[in-house]
């Protein structure tokens, strides 16, 4: 009956602990992707964004990293620009039990209410794609998840969200 009633803490806890990352991408269905071999990044939007440089370098070696494995080079004559945005916010989740038990006799908190919340950074990461040449936008990819103040783990969580948001680059269009 113990392993019972502690069900709802580990569903709160498996929930508010899940790294996936949640992702759109948006593009110019005018735009010839197949014409894109080269990029370099757009130094406006990176020193635009407003996180540490630490963090700045983790996403620059992550988009590096996982636009080569795509076939793309940087390059100082690119035929894109990559520029990145970035927000975050706080995520306040509470649990609530409202004195919910298996009847009396089986719960001897019957009847007790209690509340906790949890509070939780939660980050978005914006990655534009712009053509070098008209300095329009062609590609936008967003990335959301909750983020870790743990070094240890901020490279592998930050080339989550980057190779997440660039899966979905170049659109497959239809």
């Amino acid at each position: 009956m113990k392993a019972l009633k502690l069900i709802p803490l580990v569903t709160l806890l498996v929930l508010t602990s899940c790294s996936s990352v949640r992702v759109n991408a948006d593009y110019d269905k005018k735009a010839n992707f197949g014409s894109y071999k080269t990029y370099a990044y757009l130094k406006s939007s990176i020193d635009k964004a407003e996180i540490s440089d630490l963090d700045k370098k983790r996403i620059l070696r992550s988009i590096d990293e996982v636009m080569s494995s795509k076939g793309f080079s940087k390059s100082e004559n690119p035929d894109m620009l990559v520029g990145i945005f970035t927000k975050e916010r706080e995520r306040i989740n509470v649990y609530n039990n409202a004195g919910w038990g298996f009847g009396w006799g089986w719960n001897p908190y019957w009847g007790m209410n209690y509340n906790r919340t949890y509070v939780t950074q939660e980050g978005t990461l914006f990655i534009d794609i712009l053509d070098a040449k008209s300095k329009e936008m062609v590609w936008q990819g967003e990335g959301s998840g909750y983020l870790t103040k743990d070094t240890n783990k901020k490279d592998e969580r930050i080339m989550e969200f980057v190779s997440k948001i660039l899966e979905q680059y170049p659109p497959t269009i239809k």
